[in-house]
């Protein structure tokens, strides 16, 4: 592949916007649009646990909810959780659980609810560090903010921020990633398709230095609601 359908290069993503405190009501909330997809989190809690039976005497219960709306893809989406939506909210949950001091908050859950507004791949990312910034907004006690962008291996290249037109070209692999910067922690690693191990090695140093780009975005989202 000469060069990317929209003149990216392999290294460069999209355009990232990135915001907290944008549902009142929530107790910490963020958007995060990179490219055309767009992802709104809102975090809930620490409160009590429902059902009680759930209920962890040494630490929180981590619950994550992730829906797309039916407006945000051309063909229009059934309203409400499919499979998919709960594959997803699992991935979410256990990309987010390493980077939350959760022995902080006993006998209480932390709601996480993402909706995707608007999507031309990667959702699950953008969803992520969305997540992420909403539960700093939120003030729950954080190891570090995690970041998250897809890699692609497209046409024997690996690319950085794979949007729709390159994920639907025959043989495209995609590799979901979240990162901790600051603890150099990778939370996120899946495979959507098959690449060769020595391209494997080389997204993988790609998609943490993208994801290094992204913390340094969300970082100062977080600085400037708090800054004015």
């Amino acid at each position: 592949m000469s060069e990317r359908p929209d003149g990216r290069k392999f290294d460069e993503m999209r355009d990232i916007e990135a915001k907290v405190g944008v549902i009142k009501e929530a107790d910490g909330s963020a958007m995060f649009r990179i490219g055309k997809t767009i992802a709104i989190a809102g975090v809930y809690g620490p409160r009590k646990v429902y059902p009680r039976h759930l209920e962890d005497p040494e630490k929180a219960v981590l619950k994550c909810y992730y829906d797309m709306y039916s407006f945000s893809v051309p063909e229009r989406k059934r309203p409400g959780p499919d499979r998919r939506s709960i594959e997803l909210s699992m991935v979410i949950k256990n990309a987010l659980l390493p980077s939350i001091f959760l022995k902080e908050y006993p006998k209480s859950q932390i709601d996480v609810f993402v909706s995707i507004i608007q999507a031309d791949a990667g959702t699950r990312c953008a969803a992520i560090s969305a997540a992420s910034m909403a539960l700093a907004d939120a003030g729950i006690a954080m190891k570090d903010v995690v970041s998250s962008v897809a890699v692609g291996h497209v046409n024997n290249d690996v690319v950085i921020d794979l949007n729709k037109e390159e994920e639907d070209i025959e043989g495209t692999s995609d590799i979901p990633m979240a990162y901790m910067p600051r603890m150099k922690k990778i939370t996120l690693l899946q495979l959507d398709g098959k690449m060769p191990k020595e391209k494997l090695k080389e997204a993988i140093e790609l998609g943490i230095k993208s994801c290094e780009k992204v913390y340094e975005i969300q970082k100062k989202a977080l600085k400037e609601k708090y800054t004015k």
